[in-house]
């Protein structure tokens, strides 16, 4: 090469040189970042991934911290909970104890009822001071806001979770194809003697009277008529009254009378026919002077509907069982009112009429019910077995659909749980009567996802534990206070089934959050966690620096460059060799 005004191998080796000292440069800024990726032209394309990459991770870590949130506010709500069920066990053994009246003293009641306000109050104050970050968790404030409190047929109302979508509300459309019933057995009238209108006689000298019911059956069975010869009276007519809770009709006469007529047989059947129930006719001339009779009459089983032979039966219901032994004559009524005397504890209730005879019925509804009855014994010419319609019924449940969906019916009570909608809702008993409502807001609404979609959404409704929510269709917490309907000294009965309905929602309430707390939330928070690592995978493998690669890049750079550099000298003096033609 002879030429000198232009260095091609100069320029060659100073464009070599430039690019090593690229590579170079380009190499100390991956090692020293630790990114492959740190302006747009190092790679378009994965600059546009890594972006979006990171974009959701950062929105999944936000998740994984509202979860987490979530789960605190949860366990600080189980933690207040906790406290007002320790509470309510001690208000159900207060209870228990104050029933046992024969070997308390009216102090010891009274302490127990103090105890039990002092409980109350307690979970008063839960209610108000259950707290995260100032906002109130127990005291109604994250329960959802509906108008299924207008509802008439509506007894008891719990909405655990809701989806109320762009549109903030959602509505719940309830059909009742069939009302929830009772267990039911007969014993028709076929089972006693025939109804009749109960009568019997009053006999002085050769004139009868015959005093007979206005009615049939057995309601007029052994009345007893009493005479009262009452000089106080003075001359007045002879009178009668009947007192028909002891089943006793008093006749007042007086036997020295002046008017002999005031105390006649007339004089007394005028009066027997006086009574509203009965009616009274003589026969004879009515003339002869009354005189009472040496045993006093009485209607006896005249008015038929009583068992015509010995009867041993076990009565069996949801509550437990019961033996009855009834002798021949005992009434239907009285059967069905021996049956009413038990009723708390066997779970059945018996009617009477003199049309349907005795109808045994479950108190409560639903397929858990029952009413079972064994004879055990029947003297000859008993018909009572053979009246009963069935050995063994039960009741049936209540079917019904909310929004198209099939819900569970247990009793009165129906409940579904889809993603939309979780409820359980208790109606009037027996009720078929369909019916709306719309959930409008409310409920604590937690962020689940790293989109803000309803589908990454959760709303759970926490309700109000005060005395004056809790409770269900038997009454309400407060009612067990002093001066209340279900105080200790009102009804303590009603106090027990008050505090057993509490305690069960009570516990539900925990239950289910302990449920969304365990596997909502934490199987959320694993998945959560799970797809942040496998994204904060791919974005490293797309946009972080191998750094053994870019190590061995470096040192070729180096070289290069090192190279390049003594390269471009030599070229740069290639022309001086002119030189030498010169001389």
């Amino acid at each position: 090469m002879t030429r000198i005004n232009t260095n091609v191998p100069s320029l060659v080796a100073q464009s070599r040189l430039q690019n090593s000292n690229q590579d170079l440069q380009t190499a100390l800024t991956r090692l020293s970042t630790g990114l492959r990726i740190n302006t747009g032209a190092d790679d378009p394309a994965g600059l546009i991934a890594s972006e979006a990459l990171r974009s959701e991770i950062t929105s999944l870590g936000k998740a994984v911290s509202n979860t987490r949130r979530a789960s605190q506010i949860i366990s600080t709500a189980d933690s207040g909970l906790g406290q007002v069920s320790n509470l309510l066990n001690d208000i159900r053994g207060l209870v228990v104890e104050a029933a046992n009246a024969g070997g308390l003293s009216p102090e010891e009641i009274a302490a127990n009822q103090l105890q039990i306000d002092s409980s109350l109050e307690a979970i008063n104050r839960i209610a108000q001071s259950t707290t995260f970050q100032g906002s109130k968790l127990l005291d109604g404030t994250l329960d959802f806001v509906s108008t299924a409190r207008s509802v008439a047929s509506v007894r008891d109302i719990n909405i655990d979770q809701a989806n109320l979508g762009a549109v903030g509300q959602i509505s719940a459309d309830v059909v009742i194809e069939s009302a929830a019933t009772q267990a039911t057995i007969a014993a028709g009238t076929s089972g006693f003697t025939a109804a009749a209108a109960a009568t019997t006689t009053v006999n002085s000298g050769a004139d009868v009277v015959t005093l007979t019911a206005d009615s049939n059956g057995s309601s007029f069975n052994d009345v007893q008529i009493l005479f009262n010869d009452d000089a106080s009276i003075g001359d007045t007519a002879a009178s009668a009254a009947f007192d028909t809770t002891q089943g006793i009709i008093t006749v007042t006469y007086n036997s020295a009378a002046a008017t002999a007529t005031n105390s006649d047989m007339d004089a007394i059947t005028a009066a027997l026919d006086g009574l509203g129930d009965f009616s009274a006719a003589l026969a004879g001339t009515g003339t002869n002077a009354f005189t009472e009779p040496a045993t006093n009459p009485t209607t006896g089983k005249t008015g038929g509907e009583v068992l015509s032979s010995d009867l041993v039966f076990q009565l069996s219901g949801e509550n437990g069982s019961e033996t009855f032994n009834f002798g021949s004559g005992t009434a239907a009524s009285q059967i069905a009112a021996a049956v009413n005397l038990v009723s708390d504890s066997t779970g059945v209730s018996a009617s009477f009429d003199s049309v349907a005879g005795i109808t045994f019925t479950s108190t409560g509804y639903g397929s858990d019910t029952l009413v079972d009855i064994e004879v055990i014994n029947e003297a000859a010419g008993g018909t009572f077995a053979a009246s009963l319609s069935d050995d063994r019924a039960t009741g049936a449940d209540i079917v019904a659909t909310i929004n198209g969906v099939v819900a569970d019916g247990v009793g009165n009570t129906l409940s579904i749980n889809t993603s939309v909608l979780d409820l359980t809702l208790t109606v009037d008993a027996g009720s078929s009567t369909n019916f709306s409502f719309d959930i409008t807001g409310g409920g604590a609404l937690f962020q689940m996802g790293p989109d803000v979609t309803t589908n990454q959404q959760a709303r759970l409704g926490i309700g109000s534990v005060s005395t004056g929510q809790l409770g269900g269709a038997n009454g309400r917490l407060y009612e067990l206070g002093s001066g209340q309907a279900r105080s200790l000294v009102n009804d303590v009965a009603g106090a027990s089934v008050v505090i057993e309905d509490v305690i069960a929602k009570v516990t539900g309430l925990r239950g289910r959050l302990g449920a969304f707390q365990s596997t909502t939330l934490d199987s959320n928070m694993v998945s959560l966690n799970e797809t942040l690592a496998n994204l904060q995978e791919a974005e490293s493998s797309i946009r972080d620096a191998d750094f053994a690669q870019e190590s061995a890049n470096l040192t070729r750079a180096q070289i290069l460059v090192q190279s390049g550099t003594n390269v471009l000298a030599i070229a740069n003096q290639n022309p001086q060799n002119v030189l030498s033609l010169l001389r």
